[in-house]
């Protein structure tokens, strides 16, 4: 029975991945005969799902919609995927948070326990993609459930480490978190090796099992695996903020600037102008930002902030006179 359940799941899977599939080709992605793809169809009607026919030498199937929904069925694949987008908050803003965790406290509900041992607890981060990240490389999900395991455990980690030099480390790990930023995985853990913590790509780490002994948790700097790592992409060790902040006004309606603000604040003033407060990792880099919005600049603040737009204003001088 057990198998029988499991063929009905691929069988599903395949008719939601593709309109058409003739009978022979489900046959050969199955590894059964065609006459057990006829009955298999059969079983899914029964529950509810409405497959149709479809006319032509070798026969074929299509999965349709129907009025009333049938019975809900994920293979173990699209169940830990379903958990780890539910959980990980893959629409931060779109305003179907809310749903989003109700609709994993109800998935977590009908999980099998296999699973739901697995994925109780998952402890995720998720933060705010950054300006200009490039496309994310592509985490196998049992990795994501094998190291959230190992931080709900407390459970030391041996891992093969490949840094961005292409030179490989190899690594005990103490993790305490997992962080998805821009579509990319991130483990927040104490480096037992260099004794510090250390925040690494999950692509670039290689796992050996078996996981080491059960460690006590320490205490995180900032309070959180958010504000810790949302501070290490800003230069920080500890504190959650820009290492260089400053103000200008714009000579912009506060609607244009907006949008455009990022992590910073727009305060609108008269005469269509507006104050944008920002931070970067650099006086020069911060003023930069505000050099984006192309139109004139006063109201700079602090002084270190106008000292990197005289900086900014001999190179663009020097620029010119080459390309002249």
């Amino acid at each position: 029975m057990a198998e029988q359940t499991y063929r009905l799941l691929q069988l599903l899977s395949l008719l939601q991945a593709r309109r058409d599939w003739s009978g022979p080709e489900i046959a050969g992605r199955l590894e059964v005969s065609e006459r057990t793809v006829r009955r298999d169809i059969e079983r899914l009607r029964a529950l509810g799902y409405r497959v149709g026919a479809l006319t032509g030498p070798d026969g074929g199937y299509r999965l349709e919609g129907g009025a009333d929904l049938p019975p809900l069925l994920f293979d173990d694949d699209q169940a830990v995927a379903l958990a780890i987008a539910l959980e990980s908050n893959v629409f931060p803003g779109s305003g179907i948070e809310e749903g989003a965790a109700r609709a994993l406290a109800t998935l977590r509900q009908v999980l099998p326990s296999r699973l739901r041992h697995r994925l109780d607890g998952m402890p995720v981060t998720s933060l705010s993609a950054r300006p200009g990240d490039s496309p994310p490389p592509v985490v196998p999900p049992e990795v994501l459930v094998e190291l959230s395991a190992t931080v709900r455990d407390c459970r030391i980690l041996r891992v093969d480490y490949s840094r961005a030099d292409t030179t490989l480390e190899r690594n005990r790990l103490e993790p305490h978190g997992l962080i998805t930023l821009g579509g990319r995985w991130y483990l927040l853990a104490w480096d037992l090796d260099n004794d510090g913590w250390r925040t690494l790509r999950v692509d670039r780490l290689v796992l050996r099992p078996p996981h080491g002994a059960l460690f006590t948790p320490r205490a995180i700097p900032g309070g959180s695996v958010a504000a810790f790592v949302s501070a290490r992409f800003k230069g920080s060790d500890h504190v959650d903020r820009w290492p260089c902040e400053g103000a200008v006004v714009l000579d912009l309606p506060a609607r244009g600037v907006h949008p455009f603000a990022g992590d910073g604040t727009v305060e609108e003033l008269a005469d269509e102008r507006c104050r944008l407060r920002a931070g970067s990792w650099s006086w020069g880099a911060l003023a930069a930002a505000f050099l984006r919005f192309e139109a004139d600049i006063d109201g700079v603040e602090p002084p270190a902030l106008a000292e990197a737009f005289a900086v900014l204003a001999r190179r663009a001088h020097m620029a010119s006179e080459v390309g002249a």
